[in-house]
């Protein structure tokens, strides 16, 4: 089976085309080649975003499937169905869970209504679905629908308030014995799932026409509090006594708006997930990475490399004045209540 993954080197399509390689499956990776390919991936370097140069690159190349990491518009996902229309037999696009309304009722499914009023990032994905189900029912393009939740791997740490890009710095402020900030009570459940057991259930996906037209949750069936997440993170990293500052998401969106998608629209709501269809059409997938397991052999990746320990001044400063205004108004609701 010849595959083309777009994009290949992230957090998630890493694991991914690590999974196919292994499993005999021919991988090409098209993307502009910023990071070193994978062993045994085959390459294609080019800019997809732009429509003549990924054009002339694929000229006369067809796929048994293609796997889109990187597609975030309409506008995307109307150069892919021009660029692979009659060459691919299975187009997979990788949506996002948080274009679930997460105020439903859970488990979260497949039919759960896709409803986001606080994210962009969201509303685009849910747009880009939209537009493939209409160029499925109108002209047959084989698409695919995954919606992975939040997923990490040994290069990510992935606590609800923290800076994406460089997650160290998270870490970085226990070992220091600074408070890091847990949205809300810390007592919503959610769920992480690791990269190598999404890489099962996408990989297990490859070529099964039956999936057509279809979209599948694929996470993990471990759901734990975000309190629970921030104090296996800390033994991961040998911090007994994490200092948890716990703070009203509206508090910390209106101090830190950009944070308003990625908590109000997503993070700030229990989402537990029902994976029983993606288990149907990949009967041996099963998430077997507890949180626990997979965070230690993430900080033992940062670990590894001081080079690694990267820190985001700017998050830090930011949070540092978010915990100060969050006291001083506690400080002062206390003066106000004679206590």
């Amino acid at each position: 089976m010849n595959v083309l993954f777009i994009g290949g080197t992230g957090n998630i399509s890493t694991a991914c085309t690590q999974l196919a390689i292994a499993r005999g499956i021919n991988v090409t990776l098209l993307n502009r080649s910023q990071r070193e390919s994978l062993p045994g991936a085959q390459q294609i370097t080019v800019n997809i975003a732009d429509p003549k140069a990924a054009e002339a690159a694929l000229a006369g190349r067809t796929w048994d499937a293609v796997v889109d990491f990187i597609a975030y518009t309409p506008a995307d996902i109307e150069q892919r169905i021009a660029l692979f229309r009659d060459k691919v037999g299975q187009y997979i696009f990788l949506s996002s869970a948080s274009a679930y309304k997460k105020s439903a009722a859970w488990p979260i499914t497949e039919s759960t209504p896709l409803v986001n009023p606080y994210w962009q990032y969201s509303r685009d994905k849910i747009a880009c679905e939209e537009r493939l189900a209409r160029a499925f029912r109108d002209e047959a393009f084989p698409s695919v629908v995954i919606r992975p939740s939040l997923t990490y791997g040994d290069s990510v740490i992935p606590l609800a308030v923290n800076s994406w890009f460089k997650s160290y710095t998270a870490v970085d402020r226990m070992r220091r014995g600074l408070p890091v900030i847990v949205p809300g009570d810390g007592l919503t459940l959610w769920t992480i799932t690791h990269n190598t057991d999404f890489a099962k259930g996408l990989v297990g996906l490859l070529g099964n026409n039956q999936s057509l037209g279809e979209a599948f949750v694929l996470t993990s069936d471990e759901a734990l509090t975000w309190d629970q997440y921030y104090l296996a993170t800390a033994k991961a990293a040998g911090v007994t006594a994490p200092k948890l500052v716990h703070i009203a998401t509206d508090f910390i969106t209106a101090c830190l708006p950009e944070s308003t998608g990625s908590l109000l629209g997503d993070k700030s709501h229990t989402a537990i997930f029902d994976n029983r269809k993606i288990k149907r059409f990949v009967p041996d997938y099963t998430a077997t990475t507890s949180y626990q397991e997979g965070i230690a052999r993430t900080i033992a990746w940062f670990d590894a490399d001081e080079r690694r320990h990267v820190i985001d001044t700017e998050a830090n400063a930011n949070w540092d004045r978010l915990i100060a205004a969050y006291d001083r108004g506690l400080q002062q609701a206390r003066r106000d209540f004679g206590r």
